[in-house]
């Protein structure tokens, strides 16, 4: 969704590369250029003149330091001021009251009904033992629709068959939630395709009635400028606690998320990233900032990595990679932990290797659309290698690389090519196990392997198995001959 927002501040920092000190003309042009790339990202004109006016005070107002060149500190400020107009800190939710009540409200299409889901998901992963209630009977799928969701994450949803008085729904849901444990209890309110009195007076009773202890605006990410006015106006009505945006992984221009906050003044609590249930993610402005300026977001990808690669599988990895020659197994097993911290692309841009490496949004997604395509290449012709060979991958001569084109649809190139990058990454590894200083500093207190601080100036060097550092020959480049299958190698004496 920052992709361009992304771009465009990155070329606004440009601007200030190579210059000696912040002057009066050159920060204009760049605050001119900033200015800009908030309003074509959709952002309201008042944000973006608060914004602007809170940058131009602080860049115009401060010394350079001598370490940090003038387009660092420019970026420090328009980073700072990005964190303050997206609430600053992260805002949990508060779940007072026997049981606590979450009420979802928001227009139909929003995601409201999905976004319930994917909460009661997150709050069940997190230790909770949420109740979904089905309040919306206004839309007749709405009710089917939270109890299929309801059985994908293992929730119970509680709903009265042909009832249309959602007070005496949600009562009675609350009287079993007290009877059985259940916290908290998540409202999926009725929705309209716009604000209208009905609307409005069915969601004061329920608020009146029960006093919830959070009331969630669901917003529509991609609806722009409207989205600050629907917020504007449940916030009049109902005083929110809290806003969840969703389609935030979509392709408009992102302005909703910069406006919404500033222009009710309550804290964004959950973005919805996908359309899987367990794409919902705790919003924290910091981490969101640096995303939108495309330093990446590497605490919320340590977070995924630690949800859903078993750290004991991960232990095993290290332990084994460190203590034996670098091999196709390992490699595959890499490969799999990585996937389930999502796309190669999404990966890359939580490390911010758009921002390190000076590449655009197209370019980083062109890159991770090559990278995913070698890597099931390599998949493929992996599958038809043997185990010995998966394990020794110096067993690979001619006759066998013929067989493994053979068995993977492949040419026979295409796996010299392939053999030859893998080589690249084996002497990296070994490369990787000197500098740390060999296995008897690793492993001397048992469990996970204690890495050592790197040397000032350490780059993960090209071709390294997930690393996606520049100057790397891809497979397919013109490079080294490859030592499978071209030469014997010479055994150790």
């Amino acid at each position: 969704m920052f992709d361009n927002l992304t771009d465009r501040l990155q070329g606004a920092f440009r601007t200030l590369a190579g210059t000696d000190k912040m002057t009066h003309d050159n920060i204009e042009e760049a605050i001119r250029e900033v200015r800009k790339s908030l309003l074509e990202a959709d952002v309201s004109l008042k944000v973006v003149k608060i914004f602007i006016s809170n940058v131009r005070q602080k860049a115009l107002g401060t010394e350079v330091i001598e370490a940090v060149s003038p387009g660092q500190q420019f970026i420090k400020i328009v980073s700072d001021e990005l964190v303050t107009i997206l609430g600053g800190e992260n805002v949990p939710l508060d779940l007072k009251g026997a049981p606590g009540i979450i009420m979802m409200v928001g227009l139909q299409g929003a995601g409201k009904t999905t976004a319930c889901g994917k909460l009661a998901l997150k709050l069940k992963g997190e230790g909770q033992n949420p109740l979904l209630v089905a309040c919306d009977v206004q839309r007749p799928a709405a009710i089917h629709q939270l109890q299929t969701l309801g059985k994908q994450v293992d929730v119970p949803v509680f709903t009265i068959e042909a009832s249309q008085d959602v007070t005496d729904i949600a009562e009675k849901a609350i009287e079993l939630a007290k009877e059985r444990g259940y916290n908290p209890v998540i409202l999926d309110t009725a929705g309209r395709l716009q604000i209208d009195t009905a609307l409005m007076a069915d969601l004061l009773i329920l608020d009146r009635l029960l006093q919830p202890s959070e009331k969630i605006l669901v917003v529509d990410s991609m609806t722009g400028q409207e989205a600050v006015n629907v917020a504007e106006t449940f916030n009049t009505q109902l005083d929110l606690t809290g806003l969840l945006l969703t389609k935030v992984d979509g392709d408009a221009r992102g302005g909703a998320a910069l406006s919404v906050r500033e222009a009710v003044g309550k804290p964004i609590k959950f973005i919805s990233t996908g359309e899987k249930l367990d794409n919902l993610e705790t919003f924290y402005p910091d981490r969101m900032a640096s995303r939108i300026l495309g330093m990446g977001d590497v605490l919320t990808l340590v977070e995924k990595a630690q949800k859903n690669i078993d750290e004991k599988d991960a232990e095993r990895a290290v332990m084994d990679m460190f203590s034996n020659d670098f091999s196709f197994e390992m490699f595959v097993n890499m490969q799999s932990m990585m996937k389930k911290m999502g796309n190669m692309g999404d990966v890359m841009k939580m490390m911010g290797i758009g921002g390190m490496l000076g590449l655009s949004t197209e370019d980083q997604n062109k890159l991770a659309t090559e990278g995913e395509a070698m890597m099931n290449k390599y998949e493929v012709a992996i599958a038809s290698m043997t185990k010995e060979e998966r394990r020794k991958p110096e067993l690979i001569d001619f006759p066998r690389r013929r067989r493994i084109a053979r068995g993977s649809g492949l040419k026979e190139n295409e796996i010299g090519k392939m053999l030859n990058e893998f080589e690249k990454m084996r002497d990296t590894m070994r490369q990787m196990k000197q500098m740390l200083g060999g296995m008897g500093n690793l492993f001397g207190g048992g469990g996970a392997p204690k890495m050592p601080p790197m040397p000032p100036g350490f780059k993960m060097p090209p071709g390294f198995p997930g690393s996606m550092g520049g100057g790397g020959a891809r497979p397919g480049a013109p490079g080294s001959a490859s030592p499978y299958g071209a030469r014997k190698k010479k055994k150790k004496k």
